[in-house]
């Protein structure tokens, strides 16, 4: 991860929670790409380059079902949580995939749930029936987050992912929205 020093200390006082912009693109990219190189949390093998995280920002609005939101801390992007689509077949378009990373010196301080309650009431008036989240296991921290939130469990797929010589099972939850 590129040397993006965050803020010490952090201050939930201070944090922005905001729309992410083209300006945050290089700080989304180190971001992920830090958990790419150093954990199965994503499947990607190969760290994005900038023109996909330009690409894959451009897929979010501030209207919409389709989010992402940022915290920012002094100008240091601490993570961000979306929602984006979860299948391309029509019958889908009421269901989001939601998705959350925190900048790994940040975890456990509040952000994710910071960046989950924003979001969940920046889509609230969305029509939306159902959100969905792909956890790779074991990972507890992202389990309970999602329980938290009042995700529900919806089964596992064994094996399904190949990193760092070995299969990764992933766990499936459920969230109501309407």
């Amino acid at each position: 991860m590129a040397d993006r020093r965050l803020p010490t200390p952090l201050d939930v006082e201070r944090i922005l929670v905001r729309y992410g912009e083209s300006r945050d693109v290089e700080a989304l990219n180190d971001l992920y790409n830090h958990y790419v190189e150093t954990t199965p949390i994503t499947f990607d093998l190969e760290p994005t380059t900038l023109e996909q995280r330009r690409d894959w920002l451009d897929e979010f609005k501030q209207t919409g079902p389709h989010r992402l939101l940022v915290a920012e801390q002094d100008g240091a992007i601490l993570g961000f949580a979306g929602t984006h689509r979860y299948r391309d077949r029509a019958a889908y378009d009421s269901t989001v995939e939601v998705t959350i990373y925190c900048h790994p010196d940040a975890t456990g301080r509040g952000i994710g749930t910071l960046l989950y309650t924003r979001l969940f009431e920046a889509i609230a008036g969305e029509d939306l029936h159902m959100a969905i989240a792909g956890v790779t296991l074991p990972n507890a921290a992202s389990v309970a987050i999602h329980r938290r939130f009042g995700f529900q469990d919806a089964g596992v797929t064994h094996a399904v992912g190949r990193k760092f010589g070995r299969y990764w099972d992933v766990g499936w939850f459920e969230k109501p929205l309407s």
